[in-house]
């Protein structure tokens, strides 16, 4: 489903990213992890197109989309959870959910909009019963929530997640890596950027792990979390 292909980044003059090859494959969910500054929100963000890569392929169910513009991204299929959540403060949960689905406006009914609306709402029950909330009101656990809501309403093929535990109390991370896994087993495919391992352990099947901008490392999760030296040598474990 998401192929790079030696992808290279910079902010200016100063390279984030060298060579990055990765492949997601359809239905899959596949964490990106790696120490602060690894570089792993600049492989978001480039993948998202919110950051150009200087060199390199970006395929995306056989389309090439190095560089797309994000808002174009969107109408692919790739939803966003980036840094900051990027929430509208001044707006209510409903309303951040109904902006969620803009670009459905175009094609859809107000009827299947609404209804996505309560699938949401199953899914995280406190954003129903916060709906009328101002979402700068929220606490940071249903913040998260509602960044995810908001991202699914577009209806998407692969969801981008830029660190969903940062932050969080152990029993909110647990609620939210349940929801994503139902998204998962719905067909959505996941990329979880994290600095939590074990958060991402959670629900990944495989990772790569970033180090100053370079994968030094991928394979099933399972022999990450199992390897006390690979857990020590690219994440800092004991």
């Amino acid at each position: 489903m998401l192929l790079l292909e030696s992808i290279n980044a910079a902010y200016g003059s100063i390279q984030v990213l060298y060579d990055i090859s990765l492949r997601v494959e359809m239905g899959e969910a596949v964490a990106i992890l790696g120490p602060n500054g690894a570089g792993k929100t600049t492989l978001l963000k480039t993948i998202a197109g919110h950051i150009k890569s200087t060199s390199g392929l970006t395929s995306f169910n056989g389309k090439n989309i190095s560089n797309i513009k994000p808002e174009l991204a969107v109408q692919e299929g790739i939803g966003q959870v980036l840094e900051g959540r990027q929430l509208f403060g001044p707006l209510s949960v409903l309303e951040n959910l109904k902006l969620g689905a803009y670009a459905r406006f175009k094609y859809d009914t107000k009827k299947n909009i609404l209804h996505d609306i309560e699938k949401v709402y199953q899914l995280f029950p406190r954003l129903k019963e916060r709906r009328s909330q101002k979402s700068s009101t929220l606490s940071g656990g249903e913040q998260m929530m509602l960044a995810i809501g908001r991202a699914i309403m577009s209806k998407p093929k692969m969801l981008l997640l830029d660190e969903p535990s940062m932050g969080l109390a152990p029993m909110v991370v647990t609620d939210i890596f349940k929801a994503l896994k139902s998204l998962r087993d719905e067909g959505i495919t996941l990329v979880i950027v994290e600095q939590n391992p074990d958060a991402a352990f959670l629900l990944a099947e495989r990772c790569y792990v970033l180090e100053v901008g370079r994968i030094v490392h991928s394979g099933p999760s399972s022999v990450l979390q199992s390897s006390k030296e690979l857990a020590q040598l690219y994440l800092g474990l004991d």
